[in-house]
Parts: structure tokens; C-alpha cells; sequence
């Protein structure tokens, strides 16, 4: 074999291990890509239902704060009046969640003290854990959001390096149709060029496997 025959023999091989090489990586990063889609279309699912959940907490907490509001604004205008029969019939019905607030709001004294809260409603210890809850939902869609996000970049990132990869193919597929030898060169250093370089930085990217 002569040296020429042996230089367009290890071009063949070149080109041909390129090809296979390029053509392995493109069906991995299509998976890949599929598979981060994938993910963010769980995420996106999560969110909206995380939100869905949030706005229903967030609607039983207002009414029962207008429950609340309209209780104490009875049990206000009883004391007005010095109904202490009607004062502690609304004081029963108080909920839970409202006696605490209300009981440190009359320990502050507001009809004598100028500085206390207007009401117990402005107090810490008035918390519904409907709208605890219904913030911890909200902040659940916030995160669910961000990883929706980071998926579809993730996505678009091996989607990406299935074009990288399909031209570092058509490089090389190239290469084995031009008669000369110095074009083919050139073309396969391209080809492999951006093959490795797509790899390293594909070498970066999280991998996630799914069965």
C-alpha cells in the first residue's frame, strides 16, 4: 500500500469513526432533550396546580377573615351599648384562630391606652393558617416556576447540540465526496473540531436518565 492509499485509508476510518461518533451523541442528546421537556411539562403541571391550591387557601382565609370582622364588629357595637349578654353571645362564636388576637388586643387596653393597635386584626398573634398556608403554596408554584425554567434551558441546550452534532455529521459525510485530499482534511478538522467541542460542553450539562 502506498502512501498515498494509506492516508486516504486513515481518512476513510476518520470520517467513518466521526459519523458513528456524532451520529451515537445526536440520539443521546435528543433524548436528552426530550427528557428535560419532559421534566419541565411535570413542573409546569406542579406549578399550576401548587397555584390552584394557593388561590383556594387564599379564598378560605378571606372569608374567614370577613367571619372575623363581622363577629368583632358586632361584639363592638354590643359593648358599645353595655349588652353584656349580647357581648358574650358574640364573644362565644369568636374563632379559634381570632381569640388569641383579640384577647392581647384588650390586654393593651385601647380604650385607655392611645398607642394600641386599633384592632386585633392589626395584632401578630392574629395568623390564619389558611393564608400560611396559601403563601407556602404560593412560593411552592414560585419554585416549581424556576424549575420549569431551568428545564426548558436544559432542553434547548441539547437541542442545540443535535444541530452542533448534525453538522459535525455533515462534515464528515462531506469529506468522503471531495476528491481532494486536502479539502477532505480540512472538513474533517472542522467536524471534529465541533464535535469536541459540542462534547465538552455538553460534559457540563446535568444528565437526567428516565425509564
Amino acid at each position: 500500500m502506498t502512501d498515498v492509499e494509506r492516508t486516504d485509508h486513515r481518512l476513510e476510518i476518520a470520517a467513518t469513526l466521526l459519523l458513528a461518533l456524532a451520529a451515537i451523541a445526536t440520539a443521546w442528546a435528543t433524548y436528552q432533550s426530550a427528557v428535560w421537556r419532559g421534566k419541565q411539562s411535570e413542573a409546569q403541571s406542579a406549578s399550576i396546580a401548587a397555584r390552584v391550591e394557593s388561590t383556594r387557601e387564599a379564598g378560605v382565609a378571606n372569608r374567614q377573615a370577613q367571619v372575623d370582622l363581622a363577629l368583632f364588629t358586632q361584639w363592638i357595637d354590643a359593648y358599645a351599648q353595655h349588652r353584656t349578654e349580647l357581648t358574650d353571645f358574640y364573644r362565644r362564636r369568636f374563632r379559634d384562630e381570632f381569640v388569641p388576637a383579640f384577647s392581647a388586643w384588650v390586654a393593651t387596653k385601647p380604650l385607655e391606652n392611645p398607642n394600641a393597635p386599633l384592632s386585633p386584626f392589626a395584632m401578630p398573634q392574629y395568623k390564619l393558617a389558611a393564608s400560611t398556608k396559601a403563601d407556602a403554596l404560593e412560593e411552592q408554584a414560585a419554585e416549581f416556576s424556576r424549575t420549569v425554567a431551568r428545564n426548558v434551558d436544559r432542553s434547548d441546550s441539547y437541542m442545540l447540540a443535535v444541530v452542533l452534532f448534525a453538522i459535525s455529521l455533515f462534515f464528515a459525510a462531506l469529506s468522503t465526496r471531495m476528491p481532494s485530499r486536502d479539502i477532505r482534511v480540512v472538513l474533517l478538522a472542522f467536524g471534529y473540531v465541533l464535535f469536541v467541542g459540542t462534547t465538552v460542553w455538553l460534559a457540563t450539562q446535568p444528565v437526567n436518565v428516565s425509564f
